[in-house]
């Protein structure tokens, strides 16, 4: 590792060297060797999901939104076809979604929850019950804003129950909370390069239900967001249709072997419940309160309540922090003042400990007492 600024972040993150050194290279993105990294990432990622069989994976250039839009541009129908999403709410990545179909033209429903709860089974339920126009339910896993985790199982056997297609924004989620494609059943997984499988940022993919995506031909609104024909074109030619983020693909390529070679989900999903943990316990030492319950927190990005301090400014204290070497994240929450940390990344020998050590020297050099809090609950 080098010594450079630690991301705490949900993506990008911090990357390992043996991931930075494989952008070294070019490629031509025709080549026969670059069109064979393709084939083997796309294999790699369903892999994860367990959907070899079921499944296919539509790589996309650009950031994880740029997927999330094709899916819903590709895979719901436009409204005089009868597509028709519903998008539950708890938080701004949800919202999102629901602005994507908004502008696509999509027919939308939504259903709002407190920042702070979990999306229900049961209201998913009855709200398909009502309204049998709803075609596709579009569920945000882990939502970034507050870190909360969603239960996607429960919800996907409901979906799958009422015979609806359900598209899931798995971006904080990907490749350390399970999906398995063969217990739980979906039309999309969405995901990027630049969250849990430790790529660079520039490349989101789509794992789509084959029988799902051999439907959507003549669907899409865009000619670059259309994975129907991303799909259909890779598969003829092995190439991407247009020029591929070649550097990106190679990092993830490298990250994604390195994934494997550690343990898979399992490895990756356990070191960052520990950071999670060790970053719950370190801050509730200096009296931070973390944003959501223990039950219904991803191991993912956590949010705290800012400190109860006239002292305390959001942007003094990032730039403290970041003079010691990490880089935080700010609150996206709408009622309270709060500030994100993120628990993916390669840590460095300190690990979360010197992330925790950072926003002690940071708070005190502010003039905010640092002290235990009068309850640790989370």
């Amino acid at each position: 590792m080098t010594t450079d600024t630690i991301l705490l972040t949900p993506g990008p993150l911090t990357t390992s060297a043996r991931t930075k050194q494989s952008m070294l290279r070019d490629w031509g993105s025709w080549d026969s060797e670059f069109n064979q990294i393709t084939a083997r990432l796309r294999q790699g990622l369903l892999r994860i999901v367990h959907g070899e069989g079921t499944h296919e994976c539509v790589p996309l250039q650009g950031s994880g939104t740029f997927s999330v839009e094709a899916a819903i541009g590709t895979l719901v129908p436009p409204g005089e076809k009868g597509g028709h999403v519903l998008v539950p709410n708890n938080g701004a990545y949800c919202q999102r979604i629901a602005k994507i179909c908004k502008v696509l033209g999509r027919q939308l429903s939504t259903f709002d929850y407190a920042e702070d709860a979990q999306i229900r089974p049961e209201d998913i339920d009855r709200l398909l019950t009502n309204d049998p126009s709803i075609t596709h339910v579009a569920l945000v896993h882990c939502e970034t804003s507050t870190g909360i985790l969603n239960p996607l199982h429960e919800i996907a056997l409901v979906v799958q129950r009422h015979g609806k297609g359900l598209i899931i924004d798995a971006m904080s989620s990907f490749g350390a909370l399970e999906i398995d494609a063969r217990k739980t059943p979906f039309d999309a997984v969405i995901a990027a390069s630049g969250k849990c499988l430790e790529g660079v940022p520039g490349m989101g993919f789509v794992l789509a239900r084959r029988a799902a995506l051999e439907r959507c031909e003549g669907n899409c609104h865009s000619l670059a967001m259309d994975l129907y024909d991303q799909w259909v074109y890779m598969n003829k030619t092995t190439q991407w249709r247009f020029t591929p983020p070649t550097h990106v693909v190679a990092a993830l390529d490298a990250a994604l072997t390195q994934y494997f070679e550690e343990g898979g989900l399992a490895a990756r999903g356990g070191a960052y419940a520990r950071n999670c943990r060790e970053l719950i316990t370190g801050l509730a030492g200096l009296g931070l309160r973390s944003f959501l319950p223990t039950a219904i927190q991803a191991p993912i990005i956590v949010t705290f309540h800012a400190p109860a301090s006239p002292r305390y400014e959001f942007k003094a204290f990032y730039n403290a922090v970041k003079q010691r070497g990490y880089i935080l994240y700010p609150g996206k929450l709408t009622t309270v003042e709060t500030f994100r940390v993120g628990c993916m990344g390669q840590l460095g020998a300190r690990g979360m400990a010197g992330a925790v050590e950072a926003v002690r020297d940071a708070l005190q050099d502010m003039g905010i007492a640092v002290r235990e809090p009068e309850s640790s609950e989370a």
